[in-house]
């Protein structure tokens, strides 16, 4: 088994995507996570380009890293410079990182044309450069531009990286910059990189751009043609189109080629990994991302799910454990009985076929209205005991009244109030609240009506608030869907609610997540 070594670029590459943004903390934060999981090569930034990055490289030496190494990056020296004289190899030689990444120009257009120097002296600032960091610790050479620069000179490519490799490089990365080259080229360039270096004491690593959609691809056949480094970031994350996804990368390299990839015992923390990143760079996940997405093995045709319950090979092409993800049967007007059975399997009600075919009817009903119960765990539970009878509220609405926009004469903060009415039993509790919306304010007033009765909503919040237009065709008359997403710290769910009015459908969501709290409550007190 082949020990393929993975590099991750995330905290450098990654935050060129658009929308990217990482502070101190949280590349401190994401380096831990890497290293945890046995990564390799972890870069941490440009310590020339911004004080961060500086930062970064003085603070992270304090951390445990274990076999994990950081790498800094930068460029080759600048035109007529010495490279200890060249303020961007000063700023590499000063990170006093254990590896040294820098890039340099592959292409003769790009040396020519961008650099505007002759193509004798950017090999001399490859050579330079790769030998000043070499008094530094291990050195990186990527050969930006390669592909493009490969098939337009290989005799000068070839030239470029064998400068690097001279010069004491211990790695030479492939870089297809553009993202443009198909995996046949890949194939064929990395084959001919490889003898064209074969005489030095390196290995050949590979990086991709996904534009075409083949960073993935690209990266596995670079790896059958003889590279032994793959550079990418966590869920693909990169400028313009990302890069190669590396948790992609990872899990086809082990699980489908057999390739030995950190140490070979990892791969159940990928899910877990992915969504740190997410939830650390403030993005939404990607749901139908492979492999770690939630809807990775997700299910929702009848057909489908009544396979998967005879044997979960029939359409999942792994097992999802094996990742850290988990199998999600997903209702909806598709759905069968199978679907309903997989979901009330808790509630003992598989044998009665006539309740399963009323839940469904119900389901189709109500998806007619706009509902979509694929994030609403907890609405379509309640759905469930509803139709089985077995649905008992824990409190009943009367009547409620929210005003938003108002405006504080005194601070000038526009804030909302709500006033509600309703019934714990035969009490019957009148309360009014202020908030920062309307949901905060409807939220805060029927905790406080709830609050003596049922304490355990202290435990309870609010994660996720999303409002869908249904039919647009309707402009502003259009039914909204609002979906709540909650949390009590040990479970998570999610509760839906559909009007023409959004207070209206965020009342309703927002009942449906506290009566969903109070029958969880209710069943660990069993």
């Amino acid at each position: 088994m082949r020990s393929i070594k993975t590099y991750d670029t995330t905290l450098r590459d990654g935050t060129q995507g658009e929308g990217v943004s990482l502070s101190l903390q949280d590349k401190l934060l994401i380096a831990q996570r890497l290293a945890e999981l046995g990564v390799e090569f972890i870069e941490g930034g440009y310590p020339l380009s911004n004080e961060k990055d500086v930062a970064f490289f003085e603070q992270v030496r304090k951390l445990n890293l274990g076999v994990s190494k950081v790498c800094a990056f930068g460029m080759t020296r600048r035109r007529s410079l010495k490279a200890a004289d060249d303020p961007g190899m000063i700023a590499l030689a000063k990170a006093e990182t254990p590896v040294c990444t820098f890039v340099g120009k592959t292409s003769d257009f790009h040396a020519t044309k961008v650099l505007n120097v002759s193509l004798e002296e950017n090999l001399e600032m490859i050579g330079d450069s790769a030998a000043f960091l070499k008094k530094c610790g291990d050195v990186i050479y990527d050969a930006e531009h390669f592909f493009d620069g490969w098939k337009s000179n290989p005799a000068y490519a070839a030239k470029t990286i064998q400068a690097a490799a001279s010069a004491g490089a211990g790695w030479i990365v492939l870089c297809d910059t553009n993202g443009g080259t198909m995996p046949e080229e890949i194939r064929e360039i990395v084959t001919a990189a490889i003898d064209a270096v074969k005489q030095y004491d390196v290995q050949i690593g590979i990086h991709c751009h996904n534009d075409c959609d083949l960073a993935v691809a690209n990266t596995l056949v670079a790896v059958d043609a003889g590279a032994n480094q793959v550079q990418g970031t966590i869920n693909g994350i990169g400028e313009r189109c990302g890069n190669a996804d590396l948790i992609s990368v990872m899990a086809n390299l082990q699980i489908k080629r057999g390739f030995e990839v950190l140490g070979g015992d990892q791969m159940q923390h990928l899910t877990e990994l992915s969504r740190f990143v997410y939830e650390t760079a403030n993005m939404q996940l990607r749901n139908n991302q492979p492999f770690v997405g939630q809807s990775a093995f997700a299910h929702k045709g009848g057909m489908h799910v009544h396979a998967i319950a005879k044997a979960t090979s029939t359409y999942e092409h792994i097992d999802p454990e094996s990742v850290g993800n988990e199998r999600r049967i997903l209702v909806s007007e598709l759905s069968g009985r199978s679907n309903i059975a997989a979901l009330t399997s808790k509630h003992n009600i598989d044998a009665d076929r006539e309740l399963m075919d009323k839940i469904l009817a119900e389901v189709v009903r109500l998806e007619n209205l706009g509902y979509q119960f694929e994030t609403a765990d907890g609405s379509f539970d309640l759905l469930v005991k509803r139709c089985a009878d077995q649905y008992r509220p824990h409190f009943q609405p009367i009547k409620y009244r929210c005003v938003a926009g108002d405006r504080d004469a005194t601070s000038h903060v526009a804030f909302a109030e709500a006033i509600i009415k309703l019934s714990v039993g035969d009490d019957v509790r009148f309360e009014a609240a202020e908030g920062q919306g309307p949901i905060n304010a409807m939220d805060t007033a029927l905790r406080k009506a709830l609050q003596v009765d049922y304490p355990m909503l202290d435990e309870m919040h609010l994660v996720d608030y999303k409002v869908r237009v249904v039919n647009c065709d309707e402009g502003t008359a259009a039914h909204i869907r609002v979906n709540i997403e909650s949390t009590d710290g040990k479970n998570r769910w999610g509760t839906i609610g559909v009007s023409e009015n959004l207070i209206e459908a965020s009342w309703y969501a927002l009942v449906d997540a506290v009566e969903y709290k109070l029958h969880l409550a209710d069943n660990a007190a069993k």
